[in-house]
């Protein structure tokens, strides 16, 4: 594990994030994404900025669950949880998260492909 900072639309987190995490993260621009890091233990957030209020935390945001669904959003890919890191202060959206899960493991639908 590392320490990285996550962008989000309203601010960002720096969290002790996996290898494989920071690679979800990683859109090839040069930051790493909160969004597509998947939901990060709280544990691990040490810090967080939000944009609306302009202020820096030394401790981790707060995390708002939205409603569990359990939402089909493609065959064989579930939405499992929604919520969003938000400021301690102003309650502003620092970032979003969502957790998906399959069915099926080995099924090749939920998975992305290159084009051809």
């Amino acid at each position: 594990m590392a320490e990285y900072k996550l962008e989000g639309s309203g601010g960002y987190v720096i969290a002790d994030i996996t290898e494989e995490q920071a690679k979800k993260a990683d859109l090839g621009v040069g930051k790493l994404f909160l969004a597509k890091a998947d939901k990060l233990e709280i544990e691990k957030i040490s810090k967080h900025y939000c944009k609306n209020c302009e202020t820096e935390f030394d401790n981790p945001p707060k995390i708002q669950l939205e409603e569990n669904s359990n939402e089909q959003v493609a065959e064989n890919l579930i939405l499992v949880e929604r919520g969003q890191y938000t400021c301690e202060k102003c309650n502003s959206i620092i970032g979003e998260y969502r957790v998906f899960k399959k069915n099926d493991e080995s099924s090749e639908a939920g998975k992305a492909k290159p084009s051809e």
